[in-house]
């Protein structure tokens, strides 16, 4: 056998042995999810507002909510929370989608407008080719002017196929997932303090017009033509422990908030998918390293000192800008059908507008 092709055999070979490894390391850090149980849309829901643009399917465990030109659509948990798993599968809306925002999110700001709370997955559209954004946010007690944001790739192409998002959030621990693979971990510290969500939340699913802000900083806003625009839930997980007084009232009773920690998170992190293991954290690290597009840790412009829960590696801060966005991870353009796609150097990005969706309403 040739030398240069004994060569290529073996490179080959040691890609297809990393390829396995990968996907050994994804299965395993994904572990647990299949046995967290589902329930339907009455079960646990109600509308939200634009019910005209919502449909569920026959048993109640699809839901498809849509944006047109006259309104968009959402649904709220009908109770609030004090900790939980929350998670749906979602398939976005495809082909042109520039200005158009999908959020899976937890908040209280219909309760405290001013002191709110809110862990959110937000999804936004881009032009025809052009790949959608995944933002995660995170603010406790109002706390918008220390945002604490991350924007990423999705290593799919979420508009093919439905994709399990998912929500941990515990009293000591905040876990971001794709497809049951952490992409993102917020410990608790006392540095922290109301900075960290502690106010019960309820659980929201919205599609609405984010033309101001979601597409290039604004520069692209949506094009009603080329709508509506639905995206569709599925596998609807609420897991947790349920306010069961007004949580408009100054202080929740300590008790029932003790009450619901010693019956109902101690389980909830006890499970299999709450376990941060090493192999987990591999996992999230090399999700962050190939998808994360700009993240508030390495974000100097904002905030010269990072927070107290970022993990920083020096390393790793030379990948990224000063306003926090990656050197190397760069959104991909989809060649047109027939043709070949050219790579063209990009200009330094303009640091991105990055707002929680109670400053957007």
């Amino acid at each position: 056998m040739h030398p240069r092709r004994r060569r290529s055999m073996a490179a080959a070979a040691a890609v297809w042995v990393w390829v396995c490894m990968s996907m050994v390391a994804v299965r395993s850090a994904a572990d647990g999810l299949e046995d967290v149980p589902t329930i339907a849309f009455e079960e646990g829901f109600s509308p939200l507002f634009g019910e005209d643009n919502m449909e569920k399917s026959a048993d109640g465990r699809t839901v498809s909510i849509t944006l047109n030109r006259y309104t968009g659509s959402g649904f709220i948990s009908s109770d609030y929370y004090h900790h939980g798993f929350f998670s749906a599968s979602i398939k976005l809306p495809k082909d042109h989608t520039a200005g158009v925002v999908v959020a899976f999110y937890l908040s209280n700001g219909d309760v405290f407008e001013k002191t709110h709370d809110e862990l959110d997955f937000e999804f936004l559209g881009n032009r025809y080719r052009h790949e959608w954004k995944m933002q995660t946010n995170v603010y406790g007690n109002g706390s918008t002017d220390r945002g604490r944001e991350e924007r990423y790739l999705m290593p799919f192409d979420p508009t093919a196929d439905a994709h399990r998002f998912s929500i941990l959030w515990s009293s000591r621990l905040i876990v971001f997932y794709v497809d049951g693979v952490p992409i993102r971990e917020v410990p608790r510290s006392p540095a922290m303090g109301a900075d960290y969500p502690s106010k019960p939340m309820a659980l929201y699913v919205t599609i609405w017009d984010g033309s101001t802000w979601a597409t290039d900083n604004g520069k692209y806003k949506v094009n009603y033509k080329r709508g509506p625009f639905t995206a569709v839930f599925s596998d609807l997980v609420l897991r947790g422990c349920r306010a069961r007084s007004d949580i408009r009232l100054a202080s929740v009773s300590a008790d029932e908030q003790d009450r619901c920690a010693a019956e109902e998170e101690e389980e909830l992190m006890s499970a299999s998918y709450a376990t941060m293991t090493a192999r987990k954290r591999l996992a999230m690290r090399r999700f962050r390293q190939r998808q994360m597009l700009y993240t508030v840790c390495y974000d100097t412009n904002r905030y010269p000192e990072p927070f107290p829960e970022c993990d920083v590696n020096m390393a790793e801060r030379q990948m990224y800008w000063q306003w926090g966005e990656s050197k190397v991870v760069r959104p991909r353009v989809r060649p047109r059908p027939g043709r070949r796609s050219k790579r063209r150097p990009s200009p330094f990005p303009p640091p991105p507008v990055l707002v929680s969706l109670q400053q957007a309403d």
